[in-house]
């Protein structure tokens, strides 16, 4: 089991750029977990694409105990406010994402000085995996497991606490009716800051202890035949998205791309 892969992530939406097997997700999350443990705060911004950094990060809050709070990274032309808004309504103390997201978020910090915030930040690709154990945490069904935020595009954004027992529950309502198995196959793209793409996209994979596909959702947007080939070239044997999704794999795919694709799996 610690050898068998548990994401691959196609960093264009074709090509492999990194695996995670579930070992190698666990110490990456126990490394995580040891470091957010030295630390103050109980909630934790994550600021990543989606991919497998996002990945380590949120299971290293899980084992820490920490509650996390995803949030995709501002845009370059996107001002910090909404940021800021989440941070302050989450009561959050600590913001995890990568070196080269954090080095952008520094330089346009320093350009809206009217921001001020006690937020930690840590990169957590810097982290060593041979850091010291974690102290596990006593976690119950009503324990908060992280916490999810609209858009905010009608005004502020609004969280939802989701529980560790809401989770058990999505995932085995889930599971009963796609009928899933160690064999099963995952193929996603939706981003993991959204509840579809967290749970059902990269959680379900865990909780079935199957593999999950990973594709950016631009990659899909761009090039929508790109989910489709995934699945052909993978096998991938689940697979959801939202109607818009399907409607342009019917008008930006041709025939000729259709004939070339095995989705019997």
């Amino acid at each position: 089991m610690p050898n068998q892969l548990a994401y691959i992530f196609l960093q264009n939406g074709e090509t492999p750029s990194g695996s995670l097997t579930y070992g190698e997700l666990d110490r990456q999350a126990t490394a995580i977990a040891s470091h957010l443990q030295s630390m103050p705060g109980e909630r934790a911004l994550l600021l990543y694409p989606s991919g497998l950094e996002f990945i380590s990060a949120f299971f290293g809050c899980l084992y820490a105990g920490v509650v996390a709070v995803p949030v995709y990274p501002p845009r370059r032309n996107q001002k910090l406010s909404r940021l800021l808004s989440i941070a302050n309504d989450a009561q959050a103390k600590l913001a995890l994402t990568t070196t080269s997201i954090l080095a952008d978020i520094d330089r346009r910090w320093e350009r809206e000085p009217e921001l001020s915030s006690d937020l930690k930040w840590v990169a957590t690709d810097t982290i060593e995996t041979n850091r010291g154990e974690f102290v596990p945490k006593s976690i119950k069904r009503s324990s908060l497991a992280f916490l999810q935020y609209t858009s905010g595009s009608t005004g502020t954004p609004k969280g939802v606490m989701v529980t560790h027992g809401n989770l058990i529950q999505n995932s085995t309502d889930l599971d009963r009716g796609w009928e899933h198995n160690s064999d099963s196959v995952i193929v996603t793209w939706l981003p993991t800051f959204h509840d579809m793409g967290l749970i059902y996209g990269m959680l379900q994979a865990i909780y079935k202890g199957c593999k999950c596909i990973m594709l950016p959702p631009a990659s899909f947007i761009q090039k929508p035949i790109r989910w489709l080939k995934a699945i052909s070239d993978y096998g991938g044997t689940h697979s959801g998205a939202p109607n818009f999704a399907y409607a342009l794999c019917v008008e930006k795919t041709t025939p000729e791309q259709r004939n070339q694709l095995d989705l019997s799996s």
